[in-house]
């Protein structure tokens, strides 16, 4: 199946989810997430602003920040972006495509990212992500490959079988979801502890 069919299939059935629904399976899925050792050992990590009934992300924020960890949400600049570190959600505001963006100046190089917390429209077994196809997360990628554990957070019915992929796509290390944690099945590829 082509991308932007499995694209739009996925947006619609996402956009159609009722309130309480996203809401109870994005706070399963964040406290999956909170419960690993790789959230646990990271210092540093990136989170995203949702939209679109994307898994929410404040309990993550909430953890992190209780376990005096820095945080960095992206920020578009050019063709690409930059990840900014925040204190507080307040230090949020709409961006150039109405998504929260960061308004600081605290800018986190993507090295030093210890976890990458990405959305995505749907991930599949090996890792791949598959986004709003602008892009922005593609070539922010290319600059870390092999740097930080990289996690889709997604709802369960956006796991697919098998997406496809080109030769400069980085893969996740890990999909995370309401009903589980799902490491990449993808050879050569480096494996998170979970």
């Amino acid at each position: 199946m082509a991308k932007s069919s499995i694209r739009d299939n996925l947006l619609a059935r996402r956009r159609h989810l009722a309130v309480d629904t996203c809401l109870s399976w994005s706070r399963q899925a964040q406290q999956r997430l909170i419960d690993t050792e790789v959230f646990g050992g990271a210092q540093t990590l990136a989170l995203y602003s949702p939209i679109n009934n994307e898994v929410f992300t404040e309990d993550l924020f909430a953890a992190a920040q209780a376990a005096k960890k820095r945080v960095a949400y992206p920020r578009v600049q050019g063709q690409s972006l930059v990840f900014v570190e925040v204190a507080g959600r307040g230090q949020l505001v709409h961006g150039r495509f109405g998504i929260l963006e960061p308004a600081g100046d605290r800018i986190v190089s993507a090295a030093d990212l210890d976890l990458l917390v990405l959305p995505g429209v749907a991930f599949d077994a090996r890792g791949h992500r598959l986004g709003y196809g602008k892009g922005f997360y593609d070539r922010s990628l290319q600059q870390v490959r092999g740097r930080g554990i990289r996690v889709g957070l997604c709802f369960e019915f956006q796991r697919v079988d098998a997406l496809p992929a080109e030769a400069h796509d980085v893969p996740m290390d890990l999909v995370v979801t309401e009903m589980g944690i799902f490491p990449a099945n993808n050879p050569g590829h480096g494996r998170a502890n979970l």
